[in-house]
């Protein structure tokens, strides 16, 4: 009876493991069209307003609650997309290397607080289109911190779909638009790990679209 026991709690303990398990890690490239009537199994929302729109994801209003890929990203990277702003104040955004599951909770949003995200934030046009900047988890470390890339001459057109790319090796980060470098980012202190190896889409109040993600290990 006591092996029977010890059986069955090996089972047992087998299967919460097996439920528990952490997202697959990228280690092959993964492509997402948003072709389906609905976001699929790969994605969580942790509380957007984001659908399927045409064969792309669009939203408004997202209010720093974004849509996290399940799916854990390799520490050397490469992520393209597309991104279509449909709002003159601009504003469109994704973290790169976050937790996978946090957003602004619905006080601060009320309040209009900063946020602190929990990986980088790439941001163009924010700000109503004033400008634009990587940010390691503040989002408005510019504001204090000299270092902080931005640029203040390029600005979201609206109905213009850009193309992303953005890459991270080690602690270097850059950022392609159309092809054309962006901004950059280099970190002594790169955020990786449990809590930092996830990729969000994310906004505050502008109406964007996004489409066409790709993501591949370096």
């Amino acid at each position: 009876m006591r092996i029977a026991l010890l059986a069955l709690a090996a089972l047992a303990a087998a299967g919460c493991s097996k439920s528990s398990s952490e997202p697959a890690k990228i280690d092959a490239p993964f492509s997402e069209g948003f072709d389906g009537a609905e976001l699929g199994a790969d994605w969580f929302n942790s509380g957007g307003p984001y659908r399927i729109e045409s064969g792309a994801l669009a939203f408004s209003n997202a209010h720093n609650h974004p849509l996290w890929l399940k799916r854990r990203l390799p520490e050397n990277v490469k992520i393209d997309l597309d991104v279509t702003g449909q709002s003159a104040a601009g504003d469109l955004k994704v973290v790169v290397f976050g937790d996978g599951v946090s957003h602004e909770s619905d006080e601060a949003v009320k309040k209009d607080l900063q946020y602190t995200d929990t990986g980088y934030v790439f941001i163009f046009g924010g700000w109503n289109n004033r400008l634009s900047t990587i940010v390691k988890q503040a989002e408005h470390a510019w504001q204090y911190d000299q270092s902080v890339p931005r640029r203040t001459d390029v600005h979201v057109q609206v109905g213009h779909t850009y193309h992303w790319t953005i890459t991270r090796r080690a602690g270097h980060l850059e950022w392609w638009i159309d092809g054309q470098p962006f901004l950059s980012y280099d970190d002594p202190s790169p955020l990786w790990g449990k809590g930092h190896d996830s990729f969000g889409i994310t906004g505050w109040e502008s109406a964007a679209v996004y489409d066409n993600v790709k993501i591949a290990p370096l």
